[in-house]
């Protein structure tokens, strides 16, 4: 399928996950608190949410890291957009075993797997372990990372992605305890709601969908719509079975 041939990619979403402008309002100003120099983004996407932080902090300067060229240029063209350009670097690298650290505030939202080689699920704790190392002393991380509401049925795992295992994820209390571990204090906790879980996905969809109904005898359109559906469906498996957790972490002395 070529860009011509595809439809328009991610448009409706202003972050690349269930997260809220309140919510990401309220994050930034408590993140800005700490008046953070440097901004290091894990799996940056678009960088909206570090654009954020540099709006709310003047003089901080922020580095993407992504793999995705197309997410990176649309950071590039909002960093321009938002008088942005020169105090946020968009780069196309891994971040695995990245030596662009430390920096006073690291995000990593939906991105740990990002950090190690390690396969899910066992890859939180190496995961957790390298944002210790990329955070300065008295810094801030903020993660956001996929838990359990509940223990999925087997029903329920047989309709989401393909293996889904019960073991894909920690609960929260799991998962904030894997956090201490690693060697942080927990400043704040919260989760995900079903609204922004319903607004993400709708909006993660709902491109390609408008594209299906005035495309649907265009020679891609089988690709697309069997991409969309897959995804759709997983999605109602997996609703108010999977959460996304948004901690704020502290290195701990």
């Amino acid at each position: 399928m070529t860009d011509t041939d595809a439809p328009p990619r991610l448009t409706r979403l202003a972050f690349h996950g269930p997260l809220s402008g309140a919510r990401a309002d309220r994050m930034v100003a408590r993140l800005a608190r700490n008046r953070p120099a440097t901004v290091l983004d894990i799996g940056c996407g678009w960088g909206e949410m570090t654009l954020r932080v540099l709006e709310a902090v003047p003089g901080a300067v922020g580095t993407g890291l992504d793999i995705d060229a197309e997410d990176l240029e649309r950071g590039r063209r909002s960093a321009v957009s938002r008088g942005l350009a020169d105090r946020m670097e968009f780069v196309r690298e891994s971040a695995e075993h990245t030596g662009r650290g430390p920096a006073d505030l690291v995000l990593c939202l939906g991105a740990s797997q990002a950090l190690t080689s390690v396969e899910p699920p066992r890859h939180t704790a190496p995961a957790l372990a390298e944002l210790r190392g990329l955070v300065s002393p008295g810094g801030r991380v903020l993660l956001g990372e996929g838990f359990w509401q509940r223990t999925p049925t087997a029903a329920e795992l047989s309709g989401m992605w393909p293996g889904a295992s019960a073991s894909d994820h920690l609960p929260l209390a799991g998962l904030v305890d894997a956090a201490v571990g690693a060697g942080f204090r927990i400043e704040w906790i919260e989760t995900a709601n079903e609204d922004e879980w319903e607004e993400f996905e709708s909006g993660y969809l709902a491109d390609a969908e408008e594209w299906l109904a005035s495309h649907g005898g265009h020679p891609s359109a089988a690709v697309v719509r069997e991409r969309v559906e897959g995804h759709r469906s997983a999605w109602l498996h997996y609703r108010g079975v999977l959460g996304l957790a948004y901690l704020t972490l502290i290195p701990a002395g």
